[in-house]
């Protein structure tokens, strides 16, 4: 492969060694195993620390100097995974790559994952050096030796990726997208079976910008003609560092016009965001360059009317209601499907799909090493960094640590080596994490994400006929539990109290009793939940939380920290109609301390509701961030009065200000400087802050997580988002748990309740 440019924008782990002696190192490497024994460590510190043009310089002159093949050398002197990993460093890239895919079709059976991350990762550029290589090394053609392993849809995929012809980055026709949607739309979902081939070639060979980004679509909106500048996402963030400058990506030409984006596709199209006026004000401290970049946009602003199209993968969305990805597991199977999302993961973001596979490789008992060693080796001169972030950001945690705590010895010392060093404190970003924490924290405050729910009002709602049929389903010998749950699950709130009035209008007869007297167990807490207006529902579950022995503290948190000023305000009232007490005695009786303290001020309903304040959010992060550590109770008073009191848009901003002061994301310094209830409290505001949806997921997770299932947290959960958010905290919990929501019902329920569950779920993802 072509060396990787090493310039300000490398994102490689390795680098050139300075003062570069192949020579010198060729005789290091001879005196390092030479005689007994081998000196181990020697050669892993130098064969990590020179990049992979160096290491080839380097086996021309040991072969040189000793005539001998270092590479055969290194094979006989060193054994087991530690050998894999330094011969693998040694070979050109390209050979490396072949190499991985001979081992994986040859013998008895094929390492289809091995194929599928190779030839879904790389690029035309790489793929061509792929099929050089292989042919060099093993005196065969890779298209013929793939065709002879693999069959069917999973095979014509594979040899479309192994041409190298994916159609390069470039403007991308509004016309082509919308034509690419729907010709995706009419082979899977809209057809009787699927038609593959249709697939195969969108996915195959659209450029990444095409599906993925969408790119500027040129108007003039003046007289400057000349090229729209394109500055790319990293390389803006890391060469334009003040925050003024940023936000030149958000350019609002004028009050009538929608805001674009020259960071390519990150943000969503058509998206208000207003630019104040800081934003043309440059720092003197910044270079001439990023002066230079100011003056040219402000050039572009008054030249171009600049608008962010939508890619196929965003208008797929818009047209089906459902990411492709959703697609491409409903309709195709096996290594096929395995193979697709490889290839839809690698368009959004290899860095994440590597960090993916990385996370996976590590996970659970035992080590996929073959993969562990493949990437560490193929990505250390690429993107390692951005993998690093990305691992860091999405499992909370290091890649260094991982490596660290699941594998040994010179091995070990060897990964981490390639990783780029201990730079994740538990609970800490190393530097760029942090930035990368803040920009996604930037762009989140201009993207506006529309919840849905999963259960909408029924068309043609009739309450009559829906009493009468809720009355005959109940009425004689037995119970018949399918129209019930029909019913129930498929009207929204309000149409279900329109039933009830309307049942006892008829009957004269309560529906609740008598669905109590017909239904038990889990389907009755069910479905009697659903009949309850909102609020009338959340305060029941506040109130058994608090009786009997014991307190569930669990469900207070996750009530009072997720719910609205307005949801809040209607819980209380309900509170003291039903109970004939206010809810916040009711708190105070039960709980205690600075619990009872935190517990009261969310309940109070009296949230902040304006938007962000920058200049005040960044005294509230500096206010939590001067927190002696240690100090507990100021500590925990501190956080309250910002984490209770602020409004949403508000915390967003203090949490990306706290990240940029300290390199620390304000989650991981609550659970490592709290404990107990308050601990849970706050953890679960910060997280119902960042994504709501994602905390629900979680709490679904949880719920069905191991042996047993909490069926009230799941009853709840389930019951409460159904008309909010449902549809959304489904789409979350697939892409954190590669399994869908639906799944994982079906899978930890039976009867009934589950039925009524996948109900209300909504459908399969």
């Amino acid at each position: 492969m072509a060396k990787p440019a090493q310039g300000g924008n490398y994102r490689g782990s390795i680098r050139d060694f300075p003062d570069f002696d192949p020579s010198q190192d060729a005789e290091a490497l001879y005196t390092a195993m030479k005689g007994f024994g081998s000196d181990k460590e020697a050669i892993l510190e130098l064969i990590t620390s020179r990049s992979n043009r160096q290491r080839q310089e380097i086996t021309q002159s040991y072969k040189s100097l000793y005539g001998k093949d270092l590479i055969a050398d290194l094979k006989y002197e060193l054994t087991g995974k530690f050998e894999r990993l330094i011969v693998g460093l040694m070979r050109p890239l390209a050979y490396c790559d072949a190499k991985e895919i001979k081992d994986a079709i040859s013998g008895i059976g094929t390492d289809e994952k091995c194929l599928i991350e190779i030839l879904a990762s790389r690029t035309n550029e790489q793929i061509h050096q792929l099929v050089a290589a292989y042919k060099d090394a093993y005196e065969r053609d890779l298209e013929s030796d793939i065709l002879g392993d693999t069959s069917g849809h999973f095979q014509k995929m594979l040899v479309v990726l192994l041409q190298g012809t994916r159609e390069k980055d470039d403007v991308v026709s509004e016309d082509l997208v919308q034509q690419d949607v729907q010709d995706l739309y009419e082979a899977g979902e809209l057809k009787w079976g699927t038609d593959e081939a249709q697939f195969i070639y969108i996915l195959g060979n659209r450029s990444k910008q095409h599906l993925r980004l969408g790119m500027f679509q040129k108007k003039t909106y003046g007289c400057l003609p000349g090229v729209v500048p394109r500055i790319p996402f990293h390389w803006w963030h890391r060469r334009a560092p003040s925050a003024p400058t940023q936000r030149l990506a958000l350019i609002l030409l004028d009050s009538g016009l929608h805001s674009s984006s020259i960071i390519n596709g990150i943000t969503q199209p058509s998206t208000e965001v207003p630019v104040p006026p800081s934003c043309w004000r440059v720092r003197s401290s910044e270079s001439l360059l990023q002066k230079f970049l100011l003056l040219l946009c402000v050039i572009w602003a008054l030249g171009y009317l600049v608008s962010l199209s939508d890619s196929v993968f965003d208008e797929y969305l818009k047209t089906t209601g459902k990411p492709i990805e959703a697609s491409i597991r409903g309709e195709l199977s096996g290594d096929f499907e395995k193979l697709m999302l490889a290839v839809v993961k690698c368009i959004r973001s290899t860095p994440e799909y590597f960090a993916e596979r990385l996370f996976k490789s590590m996970k659970g008992l035992g080590t996929r090493d073959n993969t562990l060693i493949r990437i560490m080796v193929s990505r250390s001169e690429l993107d390692m960094l951005d993998i690093r972030e990305i691992f860091r950001t999405k499992y909370e945690k290091s890649l260094y640590s991982m490596i660290k705590n699941d594998t040994s010895g010179e091995y070990k010392k060897a990964l981490l080596k390639l990783c780029g060093g201990d730079d994740d404190a538990a609970g800490q970003f190393f530097p760029e994490a942090a930035q990368v924490a803040y920009q996604m924290w930037e762009l989140s405050a201009v993207s506006r994400v529309e919840l849905k729910g999963t259960v909408r009002p029924a068309d043609d709602f009739n309450p009559d006929a829906d009493a009468k049929a809720l009355r005959k389903a109940m009425k004689g010998l037995g119970t018949d539990e399918a129209t019930i749950i029909d019913i129930i699950t498929h009207r929204s709130n309000a149409q279900r109290q329109q039933i009830r009035q309307t049942f006892k209008s008829h009957f004269g007869r309560d529906l609740m009793a008598d669905l109590k007297s017909e239904i038990s167990g889990d389907l009755a807490r069910l479905i009697l939940g659903l009949m309850m207006p909102p609020a009338h529902y959340d305060a029941k579950q506040l109130k058994k939380a608090m009786e009997g022995a014991g307190t569930d503290e669990k469900a207070l948190i996750e009530i009072l920290a997720t719910r609205t000023n307005a949801e809040i305000r209607a819980i209380n009232e309900a509170y003291k109609e039903d109970y004939h007490k206010s809810l916040e005695d009711a708190l105070s009786s039960d709980t205690s301390g600075h619990f009872r303290r935190v517990l009261v001020s969310l309940a109070t309903g009296n949230r902040e509701e304006g938007g962000e304040d920058r200049d005040q959010a960044r005294e509230d992060a500096q206010e939590i961030a001067d927190t002696p550590s240690g100090d507990k109770t100021s500590l925990e008073t501190r956080f309250m009065t910002v984490l209770c009191t602020r409004s949403y848009p508000h915390l967003r901003r203090v949490f990306q200000e706290f990240i940029k002061m300290t390199n620390y994301d304000v989650e991981h310094v609550i659970k490592k400087e709290m404990s107990g209830d308050v601990r849970d409290a706050f953890v679960a505001i910060v997280q119902s802050v960042k994504n709501r949806p994602l905390f629900f997921a979680d709490k679904l997770y949880r719920s069905m997580k191991g042996a047993g299932t909490d069926e009230k947290t799941l009853t709840r959960v389930m019951v409460s988002r159904s008309e909010i958010d449902l549809l959304n905290i489904r789409r979350e919990f697939i892409e954190k748990y590669d399994k869908s929501l639906h799944h994982a019902i079906e899978s930890d329920t039976s009867g009934d309740f589950l039925k009524a569950l996948l109900a209300l779920c909504g459908g399969e993802d």
